[in-house]
């Protein structure tokens, strides 16, 4: 009896046509032709048959009995050590066929293939490298690598190949023209096509369209046996990758395990070490299908997803914050408020995120210099004595040469040194005061300095990374009032950030430069507020501003609508109803009055304010003429009463205050 893994490479020979090119030159070299190449470049689009090419010389490799490597760019960390880990038996075992899927994912990676990792092979190593992006120029030009390095462009099936696919899955004659005229020569749609077509659930007429091709789809996956299996697909659809876990923890009263058997069978997914993913282009068409066949449906399970990374994050080990935050803002890489300030992953920042040590202390130094100027390098070295670990550096993947550094600080008081020192941090301790002061046990953040001198202040990889890093940190911070970053072409930023974090408009100097600072605060705006906020392309809440009644007015102003409650006429002329307080009441007398028995009320919910509501309640809404008419009310010796009628009044106007200022009592 043959077993599973001989009849899946039986099919996969039965069912793969055209590649004759790559397959004899790759069987060449993998019998040790020494005029056959060492490594194999594979390029073109998506769907064009690169991973199915690499799964049939998986096969003729297992068939020599030599050892496979098997990796995939998508889910690479960005640590050249992981990469390196996980590729070890190329260069410690003989023999060893390394494999990177997908590699346009991890182009980062390819000057430190070529100039360091690759020379290391064993002994009989091959390499077989597929992606969308060709190889560097400078990589094909070496005159070293002539001989060792081809690179081949995939192209569709030639007619008579495409043909010969479809007869070898079994699509009817009489369909045939229609589908080679919809698919071209393109292996992925006409895979899905052939499939659709053995389970005789398409038509015999397509066209190459966008809206065809989500019919095409649609038909492929046919009646889906149940609601829960449909809801499986959406998560599979917009989630970087599935696991079961995922599944059972955004589909909790389901069966995760069958669920997730079904999606792997399904001929469009694909498997992978951190899970399910769908080919590329129908990841695509599934997405824009499910939009528009079911677009409540798609909104709540991204919004599902979305809580699900928020949770895991918050739980995530250290390591693993980068991973899942990537994640997260994988959900939202179709949303264009996101898409003006990243730029995801480029080919040519092969970039990775690393502590500042002591002995980079002088280039980081050096680098604000050239970036900002002499009083910015200054600034950098008081910082680096204060606050360290609010460092980090931006290697070259390649050579671990230092690009790029951030500074993100964390500041829970502000101390009369730093506002001195450090005009940015000055403006923003008083716009933080002025507008929603931080309280006890709160404080502040800002990156203060994102240098990157080949590309200051664009989006960058350098500010994906580091923007990521300061999201990761809001999520799982506690006390965190106002966020801030800071930009020198803040005109720029202010377009670019729209809809994101809001342009505080305060505008300082450092040295003749002058920056600005966007600003959000989370107690108004919870991280996972502000990120449903951009699933749903809805607006954020406005900026908490400065009261125009200055604290001890505002104090005053309470006291006196106590002490006229009695008197409608005088009561309707207060100052209190000159604040923020009742702005937006249809009747303001009213909804001052309704907001001052809530008040007194809620103090006694604290145990220190259970005495201080009686005094109060008794002393000015209960009729009582005189206090001391309330004290005798309220059994207590007339000293006592006042002393409790003090507490109650300081803990009402701290209870104002805050909802003059956040807009919460």
């Amino acid at each position: 009896m043959h077993s599973l893994g001989a009849r899946l490479t039986s099919a996969r020979a039965r069912s793969f046509v055209g590649r004759e090119v790559e397959l004899d030159c790759f069987g060449k070299a993998l019998r040790g032709d020494a005029d056959a190449p060492f490594v194999f470049w594979l390029v073109g689009p998506g769907g064009i048959g690169k991973s199915a090419l690499l799964r049939r010389l998986g096969d003729t490799v297992r068939a020599e009995g030599r050892g496979l490597v098997e990796l995939d760019g998508r889910f690479l960390g960005r640590d050249p050590a992981d990469f390196e880990d996980a590729a070890d038996a190329f260069v410690s075992v003989p023999g060893t066929v390394l494999f990177v899927d997908s590699f346009e994912h991890c182009q980062w990676l390819e000057s430190r293939l070529w100039q360091r990792f690759l020379p290391r092979a064993a002994p009989g190593a091959l390499v077989v490298l597929a992606g969308r992006l060709a190889p560097q120029p400078q990589w094909t030009a070496d005159p070293a690598w002539a001989g060792l390095l081809q690179v081949r462009e995939l192209r569709p099936l030639s007619g008579g190949e495409a043909e010969a696919l479809l007869e070898a899955a079994s699509v009817r004659p009489e369909r045939r023209d229609a589908v080679l005229r919809f698919a071209g020569g393109n292996p992925l749609a006409l895979t899905l096509a052939a499939a659709a077509d053995s389970a005789g659930r398409v038509g015999a007429e397509w066209t190459p369209s966008a809206e065809v091709l989500r019919t095409l789809v649609a038909g492929l996956v046919g009646e889906v046996p149940s609601a829960a299996h449909r809801r499986a697909l959406e998560v599979a659809a917009q989630a970087h990758s599935t696991t079961e876990e995922l599944l059972a923890a955004v589909l909790a009263d389901q069966d995760a395990s069958e669920l997730f058997q079904w999606l792997r069978e399904l001929p469009f997914i694909e498997s992978t070490p951190l899970g399910l993913y769908p080919h590329d282009a129908a990841r695509e068409t599934l997405v824009a299908d499910l939009r528009w066949r079911a677009p409540t449906a798609f909104q709540a399970m991204r919004q599902r997803l979305a809580e699900e990374y928020l949770r895991l994050l918050r739980e995530a080990r250290p390591e693993r914050v980068r991973a899942v935050t990537d994640d997260l803002f994988y959900l939202f890489r179709d949303v264009r408020k996101l898409q003006r300030t990243r730029v995801w992953v480029s080919a040519g920042e092969d970039l990775y995120e690393d502590v500042l040590r002591e002995e980079d202390h002088s280039l980081v130094l050096s680098m604000a210099e050239q970036a900002e100027g002499p009083e910015s390098a200054e600034l950098v070295r008081y910082w680096l004595a204060r606050q360290p670990q609010g460092f980090s550096v931006f290697r070259l993947t390649s050579s671990g040469r230092i690009v790029a550094f951030t500074t993100r600080l964390v500041l829970p008081a502000p101390p009369e040194d730093d506002i001195d020192r450090d005009p940015v941090v000055a403006a923003a301790w008083q716009y933080s005061q002025e507008t929603a002061p931080v309280r006890q046990g709160e404080h502040i953040a800002m990156t203060r300095f994102s240098i990157y001198p080949e590309r200051y202040q664009v989006p960058s990889r350098v500010i994906d990374l580091s923007n990521s890093r300061v999201q990761a940190e809001a999520m799982r911070a506690r006390g965190r009032a106002h966020g801030f970053l800071v930009y020198h072409d803040h005109t720029a930023w202010a377009e670019r950030l729209q809809g994101v974090l809001a342009d505080s408009g305060v505008r300082c100097e450092v040295g003749g430069r002058e920056y600005g600072l966007f600003t959000i605060d989370w107690r108004k705006i919870p991280v996972e507020q502000w990120i449903r906020h951009l699933i749903d392309a809805t607006e954020m809440p406005p900026l908490s501003g400065p009261s125009g009644t200055p604290r001890p007015a505002f104090d005053q102003a309470v006291r006196e609508a106590l002490q006229l409650w009695r008197d409608p006429g005088a009561f309707a002329a207060c100052a209190l109803l000159r604040t923020r307080l009742v702005a937006d009441c249809d009747d303001p007398v009213q909804g001052l009055k309704d907001l001052l028995r809530e008040s007194v009320e809620a103090l006694a919910g604290d145990p220190r304010g259970v005495r201080a509501k009686e005094a109060l309640a008794t002393a000015f809404f209960s009729g009582a003429p005189t206090q001391e008419a309330a004290a005798r009310r309220l059994g207590l010796p007339y000293g006592t009463f006042r002393r409790h009628l003090r507490q109650g009044l300081d803990l009402l106007c701290a209870s104002l205050w805050d909802k003059e200022l956040y807009g919460t009592a």
